[in-house]
């Protein structure tokens, strides 16, 4: 089990050597520790995880490969065989029944008799009011109803559990997750580069010393402000699909006006076509032509589309396809105009990566983008902009 546990964490990108497995079992040989899962949770966390963005990992890859119950030292426990855990039907009570059921007492008298459950019981078991398992009315499992229980494994329904094992934690640390505003601002400052222009408003302290130290007498020395010289335009769709990342996009909206004092940006909606618009009240009475961007803005600008590519692939390939107008050239001719007018282009997608072989529009994109669409997750953004910084 242990070398499986080792195995699961490399699958997992947990980079865990022989070297720290030997330590673990030493560790463990010295009794430097209890002997009590949790403590043996805590002393593998120590050993494997060096990154805090790796825990919430290690935890979901712990609870897989040493699935049981957390209890008291010294107490015997019998496992839980991953099959119990699988909600097989959910059995729904009138407002009657639920109110018949009553609480079993303290905390201390349910986890009393969890312990007496899990040494008596010696199947699975589904549906009832006492045995551990799912559906059912029994205060231990998952998938039924108690007013007072413990659910093991499972999703919470009511949310009356005193006590949840395979509770994660950190779960707002695993370096793949979604972007907050801050950690957007973190990934756009690798694409910086400064400048000092416009007039010297700024004192130069350094120079004001030198010249000071040469002339003999007070010699002030000014400078223009320093700020991120790269020019950035921003795409961003809206509407349909895009509706339940309205949240993700306006922190990395929020974000990237705050980092970049040369942004210019434009809302569309699925794929670009020949004119675009900056306040969505007036989106079909004040839009601008496309072709007086591309004409406007010099090739040393960066650009970043932002959506999550999904529509019928006849928008991206036919004149007319549009769903809302007829455009009578197809989306994939102005992506195109733009990746050769615009080098570094990158689209950036907020649907799991894992879901894009199945869109057929999304690899369309993809393509039209030469390869440079990137999740929008921390380590997306962080290649995005690696990406953007490249020079050409």
């Amino acid at each position: 089990m242990m070398l499986q546990f080792l195995d699961a964490l490399r699958a997992a990108g947990i980079p865990a050597s022989i070297k720290e497995h030997l330590l673990l079992l030493e560790a463990l040989d010295r009794d430097v520790i209890e002997r009590q899962p949790e403590q043996f949770y805590y002393l593998a966390r120590a050993i494997y995880v060096k990154d805090e963005g790796l825990i919430d990992r290690f935890d979901q890859v712990f609870a897989r490969v040493f699935r049981g119950v957390l209890g008291d030292g010294g107490v015997d426990q019998a496992e839980i065989p991953e099959e119990w855990l699988r909600l097989v039907a959910e059995k729904f009570l009138s407002p009657e029944e639920m109110e018949k059921i009553k609480s079993l007492g303290s905390w201390e008298e349910i986890m009393e008799t969890l312990k007496k459950r899990l040494e008596e019981q010696q199947g699975r078991h589904q549906g009832g009011n006492k045995w551990i398992g799912t559906g059912g009315t029994s205060p231990f499992g998952h998938g039924g109803y108690n007013p007072e229980g413990v659910r093991i494994g499972g999703e919470s329904r009511h949310k009356r559990a005193i006590k949840v094992w395979e509770q994660r934690e950190f779960r707002n640390l695993d370096n793949s997750r979604e972007l907050g505003t801050r950690n957007i601002k973190v990934a756009l400052r690798r694409l910086r580069r400064f400048a000092r222009e416009g007039s010297a408003d700024e004192l130069d302290l350094d120079e004001t010393i030198r010249g000071t130290a040469r002339q003999g007498w007070l010699d002030i020395r000014m400078r223009p402000e320093r700020h991120n010289a790269v020019k950035l335009l921003l795409f961003l769709d809206v509407g349909g699909s895009m509706d339940p990342f309205v949240k993700l996009c306006e922190e990395l909206f929020s974000a990237a006006t705050g980092e970049f004092k040369n942004l210019e940006f434009f809302y569309f909606h699925n794929c670009l076509y020949e004119g675009v618009w900056k306040d969505n009240r007036r989106r079909f009475s004040e839009r601008t032509p496309t072709w007086d961007i591309l004409h406007k803005y010099g090739h040393d600008y960066k650009v970043i589309f932002v959506g999550d590519a999904a529509m019928s692939p006849y928008e991206i390939s036919h004149p007319g396809g549009s769903v809302e107008h007829m455009n009578p050239e197809a989306g994939a001719v102005w992506l195109q105009r733009v990746t050769n007018t615009y080098p570094a282009t990158v689209w950036l997608n907020p649907t799991n990566e894992a879901y894009w072989g199945y869109s057929q529009s999304t690899r369309m994109i993809q393509q039209l983008v030469n390869d440079r669409m990137y999740p929008m997750t921390i380590d997306g953004l962080d290649s995005a902009m690696r990406e953007l910084t490249r020079k050409r």
